[in-house]
């Protein structure tokens, strides 16, 4: 999954002139990079076949204007803005998706299916299609289908693409810096050690010397 990375590009420092000059004597060098190939995002930790995978799942769009824009209300309605942080659109869940079901083909039957679905039976309740609706209108059918244990039986099919959906959404929304965030997920910090607690070093009988206690930092808890 290519999707917001998790690691920034390292940025390259200048050269000195002396740099220059003894690279250009270098024949060995070999050719820089295309600027499309160091345009692509993640070319610096990716392999040939990888970066040729991406250009090719890139290439082409899947879903059309029409399913974007009902991908795009159902991701908001699913994880709305806040006060804490954006929506789904906010962190290009859509766009997460429509990289996905390329990615991962299996998704796409069950994904359009499944659009096509809720606005037949928009049409069918509203008379129009999903992202025409009001909404108020909305949410009444996603009420319908975002339960399982009480949606009806007739309600089936909408229930299981509602919980690809749902899936899905999720898995954009928090693998995006915005998502992140919102979980308030720090990474591996460096912790500092103040020694073995006074209580488990009596507890077996054990003391610092006095040259541990001079020679060792101590931190400030």
């Amino acid at each position: 999954m290519d999707r917001r990375k998790s690691l920034k590009a390292l940025a390259l420092g200048s050269l000195s002139t002396g740099m220059l000059l003894d690279a250009c004597k270098d024949t060995d060098k070999k050719a820089a990079p295309k600027e499309d190939e160091k345009n692509i995002a993640g070319n610096l930790d990716r392999m040939k076949e990888e970066v040729a995978h991406y250009k090719n799942v890139t290439s082409e769009k899947f879903f059309t204007e029409h399913e974007m824009a009902t991908i795009t209300i159902l991701a908001d309605i699913i994880i709305p803005k806040d006060e804490v942080s954006g929506s789904a659109s906010d962190a290009k869940v859509p766009d997460f998706i429509e990289f996905i079901v390329k990615d991962m083909p299996n998704h796409q039957t069950p994904m359009r299916g499944g659009l096509r679905w809720l606005d037949l039976q928009c049409l069918r309740q509203f008379g129009k299609a999903f992202k025409d609706c009001s909404e108020q209108e909305r949410i009444n059918m996603v009420d319908q289908i975002a339960y399982p244990k009480k949606a009806k039986p007739e309600m089936a099919q909408g229930v299981a693409f509602f919980n690809k959906m749902r899936d899905l959404t999720a898995s954009g929304f928090y693998t995006s810096q915005i998502g992140v965030a919102d979980i308030g997920y720090a990474g591996n910090k460096p912790n500092q050690w103040n020694g073995v607690p006074d209580d488990v070093l009596k507890q077996y009988g054990l003391a610092y010397s006095e040259k541990e206690l001079k020679e060792c930092v101590s931190f400030s808890k």
